[in-house]
């Protein structure tokens, strides 16, 4: 199959998801598409036509890495491409990094609300180097998330320092560079060496302001991700044409742009 890659999708293990997913989906207040399955995933993915996903693992514990790293293991394949995650207050976060990376894994996933870690914090930038000098991908949540206090812990002025001080890091602002941060996503990273999704960001976005900020960003910057289960996939597709980026465009965002991502990873 030949067709859309999302960069940006999650699952849980199945026991897992059965609590999991009905917790998250009161918290934020969403109502969430899929059940958090890994076949209930692949099933919608087939029937929207997206090739592969990218799979976000959220460590929200020290001791979460291995039973992530097993379980990415166990569900890889050629549709599913987990990227494994570890918490930032693992003594063994550097040696964690250096594991997935043996691993045979592309990329890593963060997020400072569930990971209790301010995005250009000090003690973050060991690892920032590590991630940065093993080649992987860093999708990191940025912006508010509906589930916490608005606390400003990975916004725009703190995107900029870490990618300043690591301009080698291959750094994936997700929710369109910083959720519901818009203008100032505007104002101080459009045009920046860094990559976006589009996750979760289309809905809540004016049509000309989304279509603004996508044409003046690098196009090769540019990643198509939904956040499902929280948002389903085809209802992102459907924003996403809407947006009328014509033919050339959409193909690089939905596609090209993700494969020439992962495969420098």
């Amino acid at each position: 199959m030949v067709g859309i890659i999302d960069f940006h999708a999650h699952a849980f293990p199945d026991k897992v998801a059965a609590g999991a997913v009905p917790a998250l989906a009161e918290a934020g207040n969403v109502t969430p598409c899929l059940d958090g399955r890994i076949d209930s995933l692949l099933a919608d993915m087939d029937r929207v036509g997206i090739e592969k996903s990218v799979l976000c693992s959220i460590a929200t514990k020290p001791g979460q890495f291995e039973a992530i790293l097993a379980w990415s293991q166990a569900i890889r394949s050629e549709r599913i491409i987990p990227f494994p995650s570890f918490h930032p207050e693992n003594p063994k976060a550097l040696e964690n990094i250096r594991i997935i990376k043996e691993h045979g894994f592309k990329g890593i996933k963060m997020h400072p609300y569930y990971q209790n870690f301010i995005l250009d914090d000090e003690r973050m930038f060991p690892l920032y180097e590590r991630i940065s000098e093993a080649g992987l991908i860093l999708v990191m949540h940025t912006g508010f998330d509906i589930g916490f206090p608005r606390e400003r812990i990975c916004d725009p002025p703190r995107i900029v320092r870490v990618i300043e001080k690591f301009p080698e890091l291959k750094l994936v602002a997700t929710h369109m560079g910083a959720w519901d941060m818009w203008d100032e996503v505007q104002d101080l990273l459009i045009g920046r060496p860094l990559y976006l999704d589009i996750s979760f960001s289309l809905q809540f976005l004016p049509k000309e302001k989304a279509r603004q900020m996508i044409l003046a960003h690098p196009v090769e910057r540019i990643l198509f991700g939904t956040d499902s289960p929280w948002i389903c996939q085809d209802e992102v597709i459907r924003q996403f044409q809407a947006l009328e980026l014509g033919k050339e465009l959409e193909e690089r965002i939905f596609r090209i742009n993700a494969l020439d991502l992962l495969e420098s990873s």
